[in-house]
């Protein structure tokens, strides 16, 4: 039987393990540098693919960031052209009624009806339009036509009788409006049949 002393005392071979043990972590700890610059030299095609990677990344970044800011100032830029004209409106519609406006037509909602006219007649018929609109008051037919495309307003006046396409030419031209004389039936301008 093995006495206890013989279990606590160390072998021989136990000691050459520990001291091939010691120098190979020494060889190993000594050659440390060496391999970290190998390495480097072996791992360099790929770190320079990683680098020109993430430059490009950075460019296409930077130009991004680049477009964003022109597309932020050109937005900035139309938001203020616009403010500017609603500015401007605004002023203008109230400078039109403290400038001699007549009675109600000068009032923005008074052009609200204009609008939706103007829109109503340059939708219907001109061979149907005409008719009608030529019975409209003088001060009406203008505030529309103004307000209509010059196409569709040509195509209702061409419908209109000829008195009434005067009166509105005169009208939109600023004009002083000669109103037409009704002629009745049986009256000096009637043709008499000769004897």
């Amino acid at each position: 039987m093995i006495g206890l002393g013989a279990l606590t005392r160390p072998t021989r071979l136990m000691v050459g393990f520990a001291v091939t043990a010691g120098v190979a972590n020494a060889i190993a700890f000594a050659a440390a540098p060496d391999i970290t610059e190998t390495g480097a030299g072996a791992s360099s095609r790929l770190g320079t693919s990683l680098q020109d990677a993430a430059t490009r990344r950075d460019r296409t970044a930077a130009d991004e960031r680049r477009k964003l800011e022109m597309r932020e100032q050109a937005v900035r830029a139309s938001e203020a052209r616009l403010a500017g004209q609603v500015k401007q409106q605004q002023a203008e519609a109230a400078a039109a009624p403290a400038g001699g406006a007549q009675g109600s037509a000068g009032a923005p909602g008074a052009q609200v009806p204009y609008d939706n006219l103007a829109r109503i007649y340059q939708t219907m018929k001109p061979n149907r339009a005409g008719p009608i609109f030529e019975k409209l008051d003088i001060e009406v037919q203008k505030q529309v036509a103004t307000r209509m495309r010059e196409r569709a307003t040509a195509q209702i006046m061409a419908n209109m009788s000829p008195g009434a396409a005067v009166e509105l030419s005169m009208a939109l031209a600023g004009r002083n409006v000669v109103k037409r004389v009704p002629t009745p039936a049986g009256g000096a301008n009637a043709r008499s049949p000769k004897p």
